[in-house]
C-alpha cells in the first residue's frame, strides 16, 4: 500500500527538515515561493496538487526581537497565514497539525501550563502565535495546535549551536538564569508530531482534537542549559568557555520573555501515549548528530 503524504509547511526550518527525515508517511515538506502562507491561492495549488492526508504547519516568523519593529511581518506569516491554511483545509475536510509556542504565556505562572490555560502573551511574535491558534480553532474543526518550547537542533540557527559557536568564540559567557523553560530537540518533536499524524491519518473516528503540548521533559534555566551543552560537548573536543549566570535585567532585548514557560504535557500522554525523552538525553543525541553527521545550514526557523 502507498504511503499516505502529508504535505509540511516549511521547507528549511529545524522542525520541517526533522519531518523530513521520518519514515511511515510520505511527508513532503513546501514553502516559498513554491507555497506561500500568505497566498490562499498558493496554498490552494499545492494541497490539489499533492492530495495530502494531513497538513501540518511548521513554518513561522520567529525572530522575537524583530518582531517589536516588524509586527505586520510577524502577524502575516502566524496568524494570517494559519488563518489561510485553516479556510484551506476546511474546505477540502483536510486535518491540520499546527505548530504553536509557549510564548502565548506572559510567565507568570509558578506551575507548569496547561494546554486550556489563558493564553497572555507579552511579546509581539508570542501575541501573534495566540492569533494563529485562535484563527485555527475558529475555522476548523479538525485540528490539533502542538504548543512546544526552546527548540534546538543540528540543523540552522539555535541556542545550542549558538553556545558551541560561541565557545570557541569567547573566552567566556553570560547567560540568563532567571528564565525557566525546557529545551526540546526538533528529532523528538518530529517524532512526536508523527506519532500523531498517524493517528489522525490512519483513524477516521478520532476525535480528540484540540491543544496539546509537547516538549522533552524536565525544566531548565538557559544558564543550565548552556552549562550542560558544553558539559556533554566536551568529549568531543568542543572548547569550553567560563560561564557566567546573570538576570534577564542584566541581558535587555527588544521583546519580553516569558521568566516560566514550563509546559504540562500530560494531556499528550494521556491521549496519545507520547512522551518526549529528558532534555539532557535530548541535548546528548542533539550534539552526537552535530559531531558525526553533516547539518543543514540553511535553517531560519525556531519553531
Amino acid at each position: 500500500m502507498d504511503r499516505k503524504t502529508v504535505l509540511v509547511i516549511g521547507r528549511s526550518g529545524q522542525l520541517a527538515l526533522a519531518l523530513s527525515r521520518q519514515r511511515g508517511l510520505a511527508y513532503t515538506c513546501m514553502g516559498r515561493p513554491d507555497l506561500d502562507l500568505a497566498d490562499r491561492a498558493s496554498i490552494e495549488k499545492a494541497v490539489r496538487a499533492l492530495n495530502p492526508a494531513a497538513i501540518v504547519n511548521a513554518a513561522a516568523y520567529t525572530a522575537v526581537d524583530k518582531a517589536e519593529t516588524e509586527p505586520d511581518l510577524a502577524y502575516q506569516a502566524n496568524a494570517r497565514g494559519p488563518e489561510n491554511l485553516a479556510r484551506v483545509c476546511a474546505a477540502r475536510n483536510l486535518p491540520l497539525l499546527h505548530v504553536s509556542t509557549d510564548f502565548v504565556f506572559d510567565g507568570r505562572s509558578t506551575v507548569p501550563y496547561g494546554p486550556d490555560d489563558q493564553a497572555c502573551p507579552c511579546s509581539v511574535y508570542g501575541a501573534s502565535k495566540a492569533a494563529g491558534e485562535e484563527a485555527v480553532r475558529s475555522l476548523l474543526a479538525a485540528h490539533i495546535i502542538v504548543r512546544t518550547a526552546w527548540v534546538f537542533s543540528r540543523d540552522g540557527n539555535n541556542f545550542l549551536k549558538t553556545m558551541l559557536r560561541l565557545g570557541n568564540e569567547r573566552d567566556s559567557l553570560s547567560i540568563v538564569d532567571d528564565q525557566r523553560g525546557s529545551p526540546t530537540h526538533a528529532a523528538d518533536l518530529a517524532s512526536g508530531l508523527h506519532a500523531i499524524a498517524e493517528v489522525i491519518v490512519n483513524n477516521p473516528a478520532f476525535d480528540r482534537w484540540g491543544t496539546y503540548h509537547m516538549t522533552n521533559c524536565g525544566q531548565t534555566t538557559w544558564y543550565r542549559f548552556a552549562e550542560e551543552i558544553f558539559r556533554q560537548a566536551e568529549p568531543y573536543g568542543q572548547r569550553k568557555p567560563a560561564l557566567q549566570a546573570i538576570s534577564t535585567d542584566q541581558f535587555p532585548t527588544d521583546a519580553t520573555r516569558p521568566a516560566y514557560s514550563v509546559l504540562d504535557n500530560s494531556t499528550l500522554s494521556e491521549t496519545f501515549n507520547i512522551a518526549l525523552p529528558d532534555w539532557r538525553v535530548a541535548v546528548g543525541a542533539c550534539l552526537n548528530a552535530i559531531f558525526t553527521k553533516p547539518a543543514t545550514a540553511q535553517s531560519q526557523g525556531n519553531r
